[in-house]
């Protein structure tokens, strides 16, 4: 009976391979949305002023670190905790591709909502002048959570491995 309900709760790992296939349309979601904005933004290119222009290119550099962050852990997790992913000896493999424990990725996942989240501050001063002080204070006081969370959750992973 033990040995049944092991290999039951092994086998259900298989479950999340569809989760992470769902990245994959994630991602190409994300995709469409980049080109998108790409196409909106060169007719209009010489018409923006300097400050719109760097807001729409901070919006696509944030577009590309969801990407990103969404590749890492569709491959991360699912060979974490599906199957290692086998890539041919003469294909191009990804060299932090089986590196990247859980506690590795979660650091990584981290650090980039935290550069994901500097971005859109810096979106956002960009734009101050339109924009509350209060609302201002709210988006710091939220990036700071963020870097305070990414900095104890680095912390607790390597109190964890020693």
């Amino acid at each position: 009976m033990e040995r049944l309900i092991e290999t039951s709760l092994y086998a259900a790992r298989w479950l999340l391979a569809p989760v992470f296939l769902g990245l994959s349309l994630a991602l190409l979601a994300l995709g469409i949305k980049f080109f998108q904005e790409i196409f909106h933004l060169l007719p209009l290119v010489l018409e923006k002023s300097e400050a719109d222009l760097v807001l729409t290119l901070l919006a696509l550099v944030d577009l590309a670190l969801v990407g990103s962050l969404i590749v890492m852990v569709m491959f991360s997790g699912y060979e974490n905790f599906v199957s290692q992913i086998d890539v041919a000896e003469e294909k191009e493999k990804l060299g932090w591709l089986g590196k990247l424990d859980a506690g590795t990725l979660k650091a990584k996942v981290a650090a980039s909502i935290v550069a994901i989240s500097s971005i859109h501050l810096l979106r956002v001063f960009v734009n101050a002048e339109h924009i509350e002080n209060d609302k201002l204070m709210w988006y710091v006081i939220l990036h700071l959570t963020f870097v305070v969370s990414a900095l104890l959750v680095v912390y607790m992973d390597r109190l964890t491995k020693h």
